[in-house]
């Protein structure tokens, strides 16, 4: 990990604007050199994270990250959001198969890739506040395993048949709706939250923040020897938000940095996870970081 002069890290952190110019070399440091891993799509490196502790320094899926702190993987959470959105336009339904709103879910079938995905963790807690769905009365379609090896899928989960891809059960009916992600898969399927840009903002002000997607993490390790780096870290980090000339602070930024920013949209998701039974018990939002890195705050 060390060479004669810096601390050398093995990092994965994905292709975003926010991080590009800490990945380009524009933002720099005398403490560290980060080793990056090639990354075409984060997540699919989130079990090495999880199941390997492959990553001294790493971006995670919150929920990923809640659930590894309940099976004391060692990581820690560091308060720097580097991905996150409104949810409500992920959910769609094919109208083809006839019309559908979100309070009709129950009884029904609804696919997504992993029971434990953030955002189908984010949209089932909607659907639950917003809607008055009972998430325990859907069944529930995935199509991977969770990152974490160690948890199981509750009994509402089914896998789908091998060889099944979520877009095509949509058009074919086998599934009411799916969790499809940032964009419709297919144009005749359609958002089952209507104006689901405009929701998803009435929601971000209603609770005080955008749904956090990833944050970043940092071996204990590493926290608990060298604070001094993580410290780095942070500030690098923060400094490549600032050089991609993105907002900077306020309500509604979406890449939040330090505890008391990201407190409120940290303390839904750990409620929504308790709920959908992904954790065992609700942490509280301090307990998700150590003495170094709750101390972190942008300057």
């Amino acid at each position: 990990m060390t060479t004669a002069t810096k601390l050398k890290l093995n990092t994965m952190l994905g292709n975003y604007p926010i991080t590009k110019p800490l990945k380009s070399g524009a933002v720099g440091s005398e403490l560290v050199d980060f080793d990056f891993a090639e990354v075409k799509v984060a997540n699919n490196l989130f079990k090495q994270v999880v199941r390997d502790a492959k990553y001294d320094v790493a971006e995670l899926a919150i929920v990923t990250y809640l659930q590894a702190k309940a099976y004391g993987k060692p990581y820690v959470l560091v308060p720097a959001v580097i991905v996150s959105r409104g949810q409500h336009h992920t959910i769609a339904y094919n109208p083809e198969r006839g019309a559908l709103k979100p309070s009709e879910l129950e009884g029904k079938r609804v696919g997504v890739r992993a029971y434990t995905v953030t955002t189908g963790t984010w949209v089932r807690g909607i659907l639950a506040s917003d809607h008055g769905v009972d998430i325990n009365k859907v069944g529930w379609v995935t199509f991977e395993d969770p990152h974490v090896a160690e948890y199981r899928d509750p009994d509402i989960v089914k896998r789908a048949p091998q060889g099944k891809e979520l877009a095509q059960m949509l058009l074919d009916g086998e599934v009411a709706a799916g969790i499809v992600g940032d964009k419709l898969p297919d144009p005749k399927l359609k958002h089952l939250i209507p104006d689901a840009d405009a929701a998803a903002a009435s929601w971000a002000k209603r609770h005080h923040g955008v749904p956090i997607n990833h944050m970043v993490v940092v071996r204990q390790e590493l926290s608990r020897s060298r604070p001094d780096v993580v410290k780095d870290i942070f500030r690098q980090l923060h400094a490549s938000k600032q050089a991609a000339g993105l907002p900077d602070g306020g309500e509604l930024d979406p890449y939040r940095f330090g505890v008391e920013a990201c407190r409120p949209i940290l303390e839904i998701i750990i409620d929504f996870c308790h709920q959908q039974k992904l954790i065992p018990r609700r942490m509280s939002v301090d307990e998700l970081f150590d003495d170094t890195t709750r101390t972190l705050a942008a300057a």
